[in-house]
């Protein structure tokens, strides 16, 4: 049987800190002079104290020896239980919300997904909003970290391709998780404050740009606003965010590559580039779509088009415009878009570019094979061989998405959702997008309306989605439990 003792350990320090960072909000909120105060302040003992019990009932844990089967537990657990904390203060600061209601929104913002149950942003006291934007913060440098230093080493869906780049010593960017995780949050500190800055100076108030910043560099999409970026009404806000959300959803390690070894390392990788060539393309087909077909003037149609495009594929979920009423091709585009999402080893969601890069040269191999069988041709990545256990890998992780998006679709449509709500509603959950399609769950609307059965269920593909499937799903296995 599987010792939880360290597994426990870790949790407790994860609770103990979320604890202390709920005292910001709570700064906010008294500074403001609004009772919520309170609320936070309460919320953070609890925690506080729910940790420092589980830290010193484990104490003689090492977690320093976490084997590869606590580390699928440890990660599941995460997430998890401090999702289950981070709720409290929302649900005892908003009433008309239920636990379920709290924790999908604690979910949504750990994941960087930007689904919401709450309405009425414009006149939230500001500790519920600033609580939202550190969810995201905190839950964006949170993936980075364990998608670089954790994912690789459990061999899913194929990250150890990443591992097999970072092993290298000639190539290895830093030489220990630690030190990987430092690099990332100073970089990721130095983008947030930077997009911070810029959005302050280009009309918000200082208050807003935090909570956007925060926001964008986590691809997380929650707002101070129930009309999101469009709320601004500024070109000059919506370029800004645009560079943060591409900025946010390309590979960090890249930037320290980029920062210390080669200058054109982020051009020269295969999913940055297709990434950046697929906004690009359906960016010009979106806006050819509005200006012959919705009659859009042309420089309007590229702006409305770039920032929905970036802000979907990057699985953001901001919005400028609501796009369900721009007609089917936009529909169809964007459901797309929503399963693709950014760069792996970022802070988006989706299946990710590098598995459709793979997928295609994969393709593009066996069609030359019909033609030539006798020829050996090995796929590559980054002018690298792709070695077969990684072409699997990733096969078999996009065959279960779409499996488990089947599945999942079926049984929030069960509860009484119509099926085009419950498919693009589990879509975005396990793309960790956030706004789905349609007139319910759009850009336009949000999850208010859903009973709390369908937010578990949804909080649950948000965990599925944003821990790559596999890191969940082997705990339901028998095999893993036995000894």
């Amino acid at each position: 049987m599987i010792d939880i003792k360290p597994v426990l350990f870790i949790i407790g320090v994860l609770l103990a800190l979320l604890g202390a960072a709920m005292l910001v909000p709570a700064a906010f909120d008294a500074l403001a002079g609004h009772a919520d105060w309170a609320v936070f302040v309460v919320s953070s003992l609890v925690t506080v104290f729910a940790g420092v019990s589980l830290v010193l009932t484990t104490r003689t844990a090492h977690p320093t020896s976490l084997g590869l089967r606590h580390a699928f537990l440890t990660t599941t657990m995460s997430w998890t239980g401090v999702a289950a904390f981070a709720a409290l203060p929302l649900m005892f600061a908003s009433p008309d919300i239920t636990y379920a209601g709290a924790f999908f929104e604690a979910m949504s913002g750990l994941t960087t997904t930007g689904s919401t149950v709450l309405s009425g942003l414009d006149t939230a006291p500001p500790g519920i909003l600033v609580w939202r934007g550190m969810l995201h913060w905190l839950g964006g440098i949170g993936i980075i970290v364990t998608s670089v230093a954790i994912m690789p080493m459990l061999r899913i869906g194929g990250m150890q391709l990443f591992r097999t780049e970072s092993s290298d010593n000639s190539e290895k960017i830093v030489p220990r998780a630690a030190q990987l995780a430092s690099a990332f949050g100073r970089i990721y500190l130095v983008m947030t404050i930077a997009c911070m800055v810029l959005l302050w100076s280009a009309g918000m108030t200082g208050f807003e740009a935090l909570v956007h910043a925060m926001s964008t560099v986590s691809t997380g999409g929650f707002s101070t606003s129930d009309a999101s970026i469009g709320h601004f009404d500024s070109p000059l806000i919506e370029m800004i965010v645009v560079v943060f959300m591409i900025g946010g959803a390309l590979p960090f390690a890249l930037y320290i590559r980029a920062l210390t070894q080669n200058h054109d390392a982020l051009w020269r990788d295969a999913q940055v580039r297709a990434f950046l060539a697929g906004i690009a393309i359906w960016t010009a087909a979106l806006s050819l779509w509005l200006v012959l077909g919705q009659d859009v003037e042309p420089l309007q149609a590229v702006r409305m088009s770039l920032f929905n495009v970036v802000s979907v594929i990057t699985t953001t979920g901001f919005a400028t415009a609501d796009y369900n009423l721009w007609g089917t091709f936009p529909f169809a585009v964007f459901f797309w878009l929503i399963l693709v999402g950014g760069c792996t080893g970022s802070t988006s969601g989706g299946i990710k570019i590098f598995r459709f890069v793979i997928l295609v040269t994969t393709a593009r191999r066996h069609l030359h094979q019909l033609i030539h069988p006798n020829a050996v041709i090995v796929p590559t990545y980054n002018r690298r061989p792709v070695p077969e256990a990684i072409l699997l890998s990733v096969l078999s992780f996009v065959t279960v998405f779409f499996a488990v998006f089947v599945i999942l679709s079926i049984v929030v449509a069960s509860l009484g959702v119509d099926f085009i709500t419950a498919a693009t509603a589990v879509s975005q959950a396990l793309a960790n997008v956030g706004p789905g399609l349609g007139p319910i769950i759009g850009p336009a609307g949000n999850y208010s309306t859903m009973s709390d059965p369908v937010l578990a269920v949804l909080a649950f593909a948000m965990l599925l989605g944003r821990l790559e499937l596999f890191t969940v799903l082997v705990l339901f296995t028998r095999a893993y439990w036995r000894a």
